[in-house]
């Protein structure tokens, strides 16, 4: 029985000292080499943070083998991560350390003055480079690893909140080791898996990847992310660093599908798995026709219960329209349909799914008002403490017994494969000065964020890029529209619905 994903490495060590691990556009690095420069990383934090455990370390990097390296230095130290996207506006990185309030923050030296912004940080910064030449203090590592349970904390990752304070998700040693058992037994990983890194470390997607390879001694290449802007170069790097297997959002499969690439490249894939978002089959059909012998699967999961609570395996053809599955329950984990008065679903009733097993966030990191309104006591089973997640989620089951996923019960949506609060942008929108109301509201069909103000001293544009230094990237609304009042509802409150009939289907409104 493993109790902590250090575990993993170790064993590789063992097997494949001299393997390459991991890869970036800068370097490789072996098994060997992680254990060691992690261990220095260990060291250093040991001795700068007074052997104190289970604290909160942000890496404030580029995603890179450095990274890695912080993750497992981290974990060697008996403390847990926090990765943050050095992209992110420094508002947002800003409001998650009020909330994480860290020990010490691992960077490197290129983000020096871009930290020096957080004013009020008041925490010890430790740069990457210096690590090398710490000297290794393997007893007192080793007395901190004896001490450690398997649902000691392995990383916090920030999601959106509706708030606009982000909402960090706790997550063990142990729920990661049972995802990882998982994957590893379903989809065959082994030492000859290569895995095409996509997703950024501050996603949990990348969960996959990581420790998928520590587990199996496989390799994982880190793709650059404007590799992914070139269909055709992504390709070929597929093909030149002889990746045989994806774990993506199905964004990134959709802009290759769309370019007509696969066509013309022939790759050769053992395994095409997806998570995210909703994948449509129209794009799949394309990736299924051109790499017929490719395992596909159709992964489900939020992040509070480790990436994955669901799986679908491609095994039948699918019209362009239809719906792919979300499936069935991983191993060890059960998915409960509720309806509104907490029963389980009828036959073709739509019910919010919930989660109970190994999996489970340990809840929202510093906020027990939030945890606990998610995080909660299964209704089913009144004879003793069993907490399940609700996810938000509303599924139904198909004929053959598999899960449907529909849509949101509230407004967090689901878009480029993060998952966001819309009142988040919402309260960013209205701290703007000129902005007397907003709405933001979700285009499904065109998977668009848009939106809605009143500001009659502003303009598109203006608002624009007053927001973009504000939230990152992908919570940027597609399309803002200006207008001179916003409609109320009986119950006072913005007309959404008449938001979306006269503008979303109806559409006057300028597209950046």
């Amino acid at each position: 029985m493993y109790i902590s994903i250090l575990e993993y490495l170790e064993e590789s060590v063992q097997k494949a000292s001299n393997k390459v691990a991991f890869s970036d556009h800068n370097k490789d690095i072996t098994f060997d080499e992680l254990y060691i420069y992690g261990k220095k990383v260990a060291t250093k934090l040991i001795n700068n943070n007074n052997k104190q455990t289970n604290k909160p370390i942000v890496v404030y990097l580029e995603k890179s083998i450095e990274c890695i390296i912080s993750f497992i230095g981290i974990a060697y130290s008996g403390n847990f991560y926090t990765p943050i996207d050095v992209k992110s506006p420094i508002e947002r990185v800003k409001k998650i350390m009020d909330v994480l309030k860290p020990s010490v923050i691992i960077t490197d030296r290129r983000h020096k003055d871009k930290l020096n912004n957080l004013y009020e940080l008041s925490c010890d910064i430790i740069y990457i480079e210096d690590c090398q030449l710490e000297q290794i203090e393997n007893k007192i590592i080793d007395n901190i690893q004896r001490k450690r349970i398997d649902t000691d904390p392995l990383y916090v990752l920030f999601t959106s909140g509706s708030t606009g304070i982000p909402k960090g998700v706790t997550i063990s040693h142990r729920a990661v080791i049972d995802y990882i058992e998982w994957v590893t037994d379903t989809f065959s990983i082994t030492d000859s898996t290569i895995f095409g890194n996509q997703a950024p470390f501050y996603f949990d997607n990348s969960i996959l990847d990581i420790y998928a390879t520590l587990k199996n001694a496989s390799t994982t290449i880190i793709i650059p992310e404007e590799s992914f802007i070139f269909p055709r170069k992504l390709i070929q790097l597929i093909y030149d660093k002889k990746i045989n297997t994806l774990f993506w959002v199905p964004s990134a499969l959709i802009t290759i599908a769309n370019s007509g690439v696969l066509d013309e490249m022939k790759l050769r894939l053992d395994k095409v798995l997806f998570c995210g978002e909703v994948m449509p089959n129209k794009q799949l059909n394309i990736w299924r026709r051109n790499i017929p012998n490719a395992l596909y699967a159709n992964l489900y999961g939020p992040t509070e219960i480790t990436d994955v609570c669901t799986y679908y395996i491609v095994d039948r053809n699918f019209e362009d329209n239809e719906p792919l599955p979300i499936g069935f329950p991983c191993r060890n984990t059960d998915v409960i349909v509720l309806n509104e008065n907490n029963e389980l679903v009828s036959n073709g009733e739509i019910g919010q799914l919930c989660v109970r097993g190994s999996s489970l966030s340990l809840g929202y990191y510093c906020d027990e008002n939030k945890t606990n309104t998610v995080f909660v006591q299964n209704p089913l089973n009144t004879n003793y403490c069993e907490k399940i997640y609700k996810t938000g989620d509303m599924v139904r089951y198909n004929k053959y017994g598999e899960l449907i996923y529909l849509c949101r019960k509230d407004y967090q949506i689901k878009h480029m494969g993060h998952r966001i609060e819309l009142g988040e942008i919402e309260n960013v929108a209205f701290s703007i000065n000129g902005i007397e109301q907003c709405c933001v509201l979700y285009d499904e069909d065109n998977k668009k964020i848009r939106l809605f103000c009143v500001a009659a001293e502003l303009k598109e544009k203006d608002i624009y890029m007053n927001l973009k230094d504000l939230v990152p990237k992908y919570m940027l609304p597609s399309i803002i529209t200006i207008v001179d009042s916003m409609p109320i509802n009986a119950n006072g409150k913005v007309d959404r619905v008449y938001l979306n009939n006269t503008y979303i289907k109806g559409g006057k409104s300028i597209a950046w």
